[in-house]
């Protein structure tokens, strides 16, 4: 049982990394698209709602696609007033609780509140209200659930850690 729960863990460690390492390049775009974005207006006087809009989607992508890869490297803000000088078991403790006390009750949430969103802009191919913007506001709004799901994915990896180390005997000190 626990080879196979760190089996699963590590699975989506690696799952959430592919899609976070991919997902990073969309920062590349965001810093291009920008630059281009200001030389047409500042420099050649003309402006692009298309690409003004792909800054944004690009942006929230980045964001919503690297947050649980984020959560997985450690690189979320928290209080480690405690949490660092605090023992393997307590640190674990704390994880375990965190992810079934805030993290997974807040995915659930989120991803029960998000589907309903995302699936009625599906429905009717949600675009832009701009003229010349993108006509793929349902692909955005499906960053919503798909960021519940993946954040939920690795707060069962960061709750199956905790576990097998709570579960592990307790270290012998004399």
């Amino acid at each position: 049982m626990r080879t196979i729960l760190q089996q699963v863990a590590d699975g989506i460690d690696r799952f959430n990394a592919m899609i976070g390492a991919a997902a990073a390049w969309f920062c590349l775009f965001v810093v291009l698209g920008e630059f281009t974005v200001v030389v047409m207006r500042y420099v050649l006087g003309v402006g692009s709602i298309a690409l003004q809009e792909s800054v944004l989607y690009a942006h929230a992508a980045l964001f919503m696609l690297t947050a649980a890869w984020t959560l997985q490297v450690g690189g979320h803000v928290r209080v480690d007033i405690f949490y660092a000088r605090a023992t393997a078991r307590t640190q674990a403790m704390i994880d375990l609780l965190g992810a079934l006390v805030f993290l997974l009750p807040f995915a659930v949430v989120l991803g029960l509140l998000a589907v309903p969103y995302a699936g009625r802009s599906w429905a009717i191919l949600e675009r832009s209200r701009e003229a010349s913007g993108l006509p793929l506001v349902y692909v955005l709004k499906t960053l919503l659930p798909l960021f519940a799901v993946l954040v939920g994915l690795q707060g069962v990896a960061q709750a199956m850690r905790a576990a097998l180390v709570l579960s592990a005997p307790a270290p012998q000190t004399h």
